[in-house]
């Protein structure tokens, strides 16, 4: 056996600042990087004084230590260039605020005022960490969930690592529409042992975003030391296993930290692609709060001191003056206009009392506004003309999967901001099922095959959306959700609301259920009752092709993000489907009577309703006459109450039919809804039918066993009415 050693072929590369790196710079960038530096600390330790005086609720994770990574970084940015950051983020923030305004105002720190409107942004992030009305996102997000368009801050993000692909999506959006902006997203040490991180710096390489993937390593996330936590002592060689480059630069340097910056970001904007950056800086407090890390145990008061002999506060300062950049007296000018803007900010927010500040009255959010921006308030349906099928005239028969390859190709006819992502699905021709069927020849780069990695192509989707494009997305099995868990529903169900409603979330998931398939028990979930846990995604289950376009073209149109169940049962299904008009919509939020009677009200969704309507007829016969309400929307605010209740009146017995496990159910919750709402109507208790509670068999006979039957709904609804 021959054993040849390999050679790393890893651009990998320390920088450093010298003498020369001082003196290359303009002083105007050097003195708005000082006053970053001082207004970051400033404001911090009032976060820390406010936190103490009960003005802040909630965790307050403070930057201090690591300032020069935020004023190094954001001076090397342009206006337009974004930023994503996580739940230790102020200082980024308010970096990102000064490079903003020295772009938009050619603001000089040194020789000008402050600005109104960039005082009121340092106010705008203080109300927000206040939980106050006037906060960037009214006072739901904190501290660790802020946004500001205007300025680039896209987001950040309280999951470690949760913001990662999300900011990979900005990255896909810039490029796709042919910006020449680069997003760096932030991240700690801790978040680089996260499945997101390394699936979205996956792609990030392989399609060459414009991103930089900047680490700040201050050696500890919460209490666990880097060194437990990964055997690799330079976090940015991390880079060689998706061959980009990485860069490591002492993060307590802003000289260093903005030298490795402009270098990255130059490559980056050249279409190279993406690259890591690695700081190795240091907080000085505890993970949240103004305690000393020691005090823990975890880290020694040594190491702590050893840390702040190289606090940037004091040695970037001292540096400039040394190297005749800047003299003592303009240090102070620029420490005491860093003073007076956070005193401004607080004077907005506070009052003070003896030493302790207390928040003003009247700054809160109102109960009112909590719901407020959960969901779009509708506005792109406005015009919206909703159809059935009554209302067409020439039809054709079409396959269930033949509609949604039609469907999903005629928005990429209409729309250049549409996209199609998800695995195998510009392979044979369209996908393994045929969903997707001629739009890969037709759009190739519109339709693109993606890795397994649903965590980081759902968070690339997210991201994208709320940059300004319109992605579908394929999930090949509803079980694979789980492994994207965070994505869906911690970030994109979530988001809109987190952010105070300053964002739109337009993404379309749709996904295939193979119950039926002999696939098992990881491949035949029922989707449904998972996603109706999470209040801010709309979930659609059509039960026919006609059915489908209708609401998969309310769903493109839609600012939420919707989940488009399919079953593979139906896939090869004909039904009806106007004769040369696909551009129909079928509103959220309304079921559809597709048989009529007196009896008993049957309600069910997609495969379950021919299951139904089957056993319809073998109750007919027998003088049983089943009042049969395909759902369509599924998802728990969009229940169509009006109709179910319409029915009932007329019924008053309900039963709830889900091809689905018993656990997975969402029946349950539509059962105790209508008892609420229609307590007088119902004569006997509602009957829920759903399969056995197991995960499905591979055997056939097991999972014939394990799923609904006509016999069973049948044999419900009868033992119903002889209650």
């Amino acid at each position: 056996m021959k054993h040849s050693k390999l050679q790393c072929k890893c651009d990998l590369q320390h920088i450093e600042s010298d003498i020369s790196s001082y003196t290359a710079f303009d002083r105007r960038i050097l003195a708005n990087m000082a006053f970053a530096v001082f207004l970051i600390r400033e404001f911090e330790m009032m976060l820390l004084k406010l936190s103490a005086d009960g003005c802040i609720h909630g965790p307050v994770h403070t930057s201090i230590g690591e300032e020069a990574c935020a004023a190094g970084t954001m001076m090397a940015l342009r206006q337009n260039d974004k930023i994503a950051s996580t739940h230790r983020a102020h200082h980024h923030y308010l970096a990102k605020i000064i490079s903003y305004y020295a772009a938009t105002l050619n603001f000089d720190a040194l020789q000008q005022d402050m600005p109104v409107t960039l005082q009121q942004e340092i106010f705008t992030l203080l109300s927000e960490i206040m939980g106050l009305a006037s906060g960037c996102c009214g006072g739901r997000g904190g501290s660790m969930h802020l946004r500001n368009a205007k300025i680039g801050v896209i987001g950040t993000n309280a999951i470690v690592a949760g913001g990662v692909p999300l900011a990979t999506g900005a990255a896909f959006a810039s490029k796709y529409t042919s910006q020449n902006d680069v997003t760096v997203c932030f991240l700690g040490d801790g978040a680089v042992n996260q499945g997101a991180f390394h699936e979205a710096v996956n792609l990030g390489s392989i399609w060459k975003l414009p991103i930089v993937y900047f680490i700040e390593n201050n050696h500890y996330a919460v209490a666990t030391s880097i060194k437990h936590s990964t055997a690799t002592e330079d976090l940015a060689a991390k880079a060689c296993a998706y061959n980009i480059p990485g860069r490591i630069v002492d993060g307590m340097d802003s000289i260093a930290v903005h030298e490795a910056m402009s270098d990255a970001v130059d490559y980056v904007r050249g279409g190279n692609g993406a690259i890591i950056v690695e700081a190795k800086c240091y907080r000085f407090h505890h993970h949240a709060g103004p305690i000393a890390g020691s005090n823990f145990g975890y880290r020694s008061k040594e190491e702590e001191s050893q840390w702040q002999q190289r606090d940037p506060h004091t040695t970037f300062a001292q540096n400039l003056i040394r190297h005749n950049i800047l003299t003592q007296q303009q240090i102070e000018v620029l420490h005491e206009k860093a003073k007076s803007a956070v005193t401004a900010a607080v004077a907005q927010c506070c009052t003070q009392s003896d030493t302790k500040y207390v928040v003003k009255e009247g700054l809160a959010p109102t109960a009112k506004s909590l719901t407020t921006g959960l969901r779009s308030d509708g506005k792109e349906f406005a015009g919206v003309i909703y159809k059935e099928k009554e209302d067409f005239i020439s039809f054709e028969q079409k396959k269930y999967v033949e509609a949604i390859a039609s469907v999903t190709g005629r928005h990429l006819e209409q729309d250049t901001k549409v996209f199609v992502v998800g695995e195998e699905i510009a392979n044979f021709g369209g996908g393994p099922y045929g969903a997707t069927k001629g739009l890969p020849a037709k759009y190739p780069l519109r339709v693109l095959n993606t890795p397994i990695s649903e965590c980081g192509f759902v968070g690339l989707a997210g991201g994208a959306a709320m940059s300004g494009l319109k992605p579908i997305v394929e999930i090949m099995f509803p079980d694979f959700a789980l492994v994207a868990a965070d994505q869906l529903f911690n970030q994109l169900g979530k988001l809109r609301h987190i952010y105070g409603n300053s964002t739109d979330m337009p993404v379309v998931v749709r996904t295939r259920i193979a119950m039926g398939c002999g696939y098992g028990g990881q491949h035949s979930m029922d989707p449904v009752g998972l996603f109706g846990l999470f209040s801010g995604w709309r979930v659609v289950a059509p039960s026919n092709a006609f059915d489908y376009i209708g609401l998969f073209n309310t769903a493109m149109r839609s600012l939420d993000p919707v989940l488009i169940v399919e079953h593979h049962e139906l896939y090869p299904a004909k039904s009806d489907v106007p004769k040369d008009d696909i551009d129909y919509c079928i509103p959220f939020g309304r079921a559809k009577v597709v048989r009529t009677g007196k009896d008993v009200t049957v309600l069910a969704y997609s495969s379950a309703v021919n299951l139904c309507k089957q056993a319809g007829d073998v109750l007919s016969a027998q003088g049983i006459d089943v009042e049969l309400i395909d759902l369509r929307s599924v998802s728990p605010a969009d229940i169509d109450y009006t109709t179910i209740g319409s029915s009932l009146n007329k019924t008053d017995k309900l039963v709830i039919v889900e091809q689905t496990a018993a656990s997975m159910a969402i029946g349950y919750r539509i059962i105790a809804e209508c008892q609420k709402r229609f307590f007088d109507f119902l004569k006997k208790p509602a009957a829920m039918l759903t399969g056995v509670d197991v995960p499905l068999p591979v055997s056939k006979q097991l999972e014939a066993a394990a799923m609904l039957s006509i016999e069973q709904v049948s044999n419900t609804i009868r033992e119903l009415l002889k209650r």
